[in-house]
């Protein structure tokens, strides 16, 4: 493969991974958010709220999953703000993550946390309650948490398959752009 196919397929990658993630929070633009806004400047002083390092990205993934699934609707990002800081994880993956629960999405999300909370509490009898209402809470928080426990579980997964495929592309393309440099001849 010619060395600008290469470089060609490297860059669409690169731009489809960009168009993806304009839409969310960035240290460049993380004053342009209403909700955010008060964090600017806190969150520009804090790297690892940017950083896509292995110890900043699981941590994102698997606070954020079980944080989407949780009864919280409405204030799902304030606390995966608060969340990020505290566990020192990525504000992009943990706010982006945040988005599975949306209106389209929220009646049968938590139509499942809850039947699956429901399963548990009868199983293991843990978290059951005589009260109707706090029976149903519980049902939705165990329900949530172990859906989401569930959902960070396959987003791992996914996420090293995808860092192990991006690190293998990575050192394809350097080992063939190091095999077809020119270089200058010493002797000149």
């Amino acid at each position: 493969m010619p060395h600008s196919a290469v470089r060609q397929q490297w860059l669409r990658r690169r731009q489809r991974l960009k168009r993806l993630l304009r839409v969310l929070p960035r240290r460049a633009n993380v004053g342009r958010y209403p909700g955010v806004r008060w964090f600017a400047e806190a969150a520009r002083a804090r790297p690892y709220l940017w950083s896509f390092k292995r110890e900043h990205i699981w941590p994102a993934l698997y606070v954020g999953s079980v944080l989407a699934f949780m009864p919280t609707y409405g204030l799902q990002v304030f606390l995966a703000v608060l969340a990020a800081m505290v566990v020192r994880a990525n504000l992009t993956v943990i706010v982006a993550l945040q988005m599975i629960t949306n209106p389209l999405t929220l009646a049968p999300l938590y139509l499942l946390t809850h039947e699956v909370g429901r399963w548990l509490i009868a199983r293991t009898g843990w978290g059951a309650v005589d009260a109707g209402l706090a029976s149903s809470m519980n049902a939705l928080v165990l329900g949530g948490v172990v859906v989401g426990l569930g959902c960070a579980v396959v987003l791992d997964i996914a996420w090293r398959a995808l860092a192990w495929e991006s690190r293998r592309f990575a050192l394809r393309y350097r080992a063939w752009h190091a095999a077809h440099t020119i270089l200058p001849d010493p002797r000149d």
